[in-house]
């Protein structure tokens, strides 16, 4: 076990790995459970490849991928948020519109780079093997700040989030809520995409999130604090899976998908553990057929 879940983690580019994904994980676990309550999956989805055209012009100009993501990212959950309020704009089309739309913009500015073929695969699937410190305070300064917003806001947003009539009713700003709950995603999606990329970035969203959904069904501070554990854990397994096929076997694993591929496999892992929980459980609850029992039942006490 040491030298499967230990050893990997003695190198420092190893260690700054680790601390980038446990700090990705547990801000997706937390973040997430907002976007799979409130159904928001895809338009979760929609903002991780809203935010490639920055990151390529960003990438192509040797800027910061950070800024280039968060310029797009931001302006693209502001376009999502006034576009889903128009009555003759659906949701559905809009999300399918931007989505399309800014990733072909990023796609054509990644094409024209010499090297497009490596550039885009960078993009695409992350390089959480080379993040520096620089790049992990600034993931730990974008958490702090979400988590912080979050935690003003926790009821308002829950809220919404179960009753969206009742919201509006009491006078809450609803359309500015959905605002800061889509740039907060977004802000997630810029600090995530530049470990795992732009295409499984996703899955730190949501797998962690769903996870949490099956295991608790009154809180949803528990739900936050169970995916964030569950993200966290998926971020260590999946690197040191990859360190343990890549270095001792020569399977050559990428280190961001093999971590999207370690929370699926816990969630594989949740999801039939909790059926067989209620299975068991309806069993147990049944009332006895055994002979005689009826006739036992019958005689008065």
């Amino acid at each position: 076990m040491y030298r499967l879940l230990i050893e990997p983690f003695a190198a420092g580019y190893m260690q700054r790995a680790l601390i980038e994904a446990v700090m990705l994980g547990i801000l997706g676990g937390v973040i997430g459970v907002h976007v799979v309550l409130r159904r928001l999956e895809f338009i979760a989805d929609a903002l991780t490849h809203t935010v490639f055209p920055g990151m390529a012009a960003a990438f192509l100009l040797g800027g910061s991928l950070y800024v280039g993501a968060l310029a797009t990212g931001a302006l693209s959950a502001v376009l999502l948020t006034l576009l889903t309020r128009h009555r003759r704009v659906t949701s559905d089309a809009a999300l399918a519109v931007l989505l399309t739309g800014f990733f072909s913009i990023g796609v054509i500015l990644v094409s024209r780079s010499r090297s497009y073929t490596a550039d885009l695969t960078v993009l695409l699937f992350g390089r959480v093997l080379a993040v520096d410190p620089a790049e992990i305070a600034t993931t730990a300064v974008t958490g702090l700040f979400v988590l912080g917003v979050l935690w003003m806001l926790h009821k308002e947003l829950v809220l919404q989030a179960f009753d969206p009539a009742t919201a509006e009713a009491l006078g809450y700003p609803v359309t500015t809520l959905d605002l800061v709950l889509n740039v907060l995603i977004t802000l997630v999606v810029v600090s995530a995409v530049r470990a795992v990329g732009s295409v499984l970035v996703i899955a730190l969203l949501i797998t962690p999130a769903a996870m949490a959904r099956l295991l608790v069904h009154r809180s949803v501070g528990q739900m936050m604090a169970v995916g964030a554990a569950l993200g966290a854990l998926g971020g260590w397994l999946g690197l040191a899976a990859s360190y343990e096929g890549s270095v001792h076997h020569g399977w050559r694993l990428a280190s961001g998908a093999t971590i999207v591929l370690a929370l699926t496999a816990l969630f594989v892992v949740v999801l039939t553990a909790t059926g067989v929980g209620r299975a068991v459980r309806r069993r147990s609850s049944r009332p006895s057929t055994t002979p005689g029992a009826s006739a036992a039942a019958a005689v008065p006490v």
